[in-house]
């Protein structure tokens, strides 16, 4: 087993930005399918049909979202 303690800080933080990366996009897609949920209405649907408000409504979901997850991997990498 490799102990962290022995790996070169530069690929450490790869590993660390692969899985951030995949937490993000995990998070980012069970937090849209639990507000789709709770809201009731088909997200698909209604960017489908052109309704602005929904886009920009999952834009903010997500920045919040990453903000919130990049300011966790990024502390806990100090």
């Amino acid at each position: 087993m490799i102990m962290i303690d022995t790996l070169h800080p530069i690929l450490l933080n790869l590993i660390y930005v692969m899985i951030g990366g995949v937490l993000t996009l995990l998070f980012m897609w069970v937090g849209c399918r639990m507000f789709a949920h709770i809201m009731d209405f088909s997200i698909s649907e209604e960017l489908q049909k052109g309704n602005q408000a929904v886009g920009q409504m999952i834009m903010g979901l997500y920045i919040g979202i990453g903000v919130a997850l990049g300011l966790a991997i990024g502390l806990g990498l100090n």
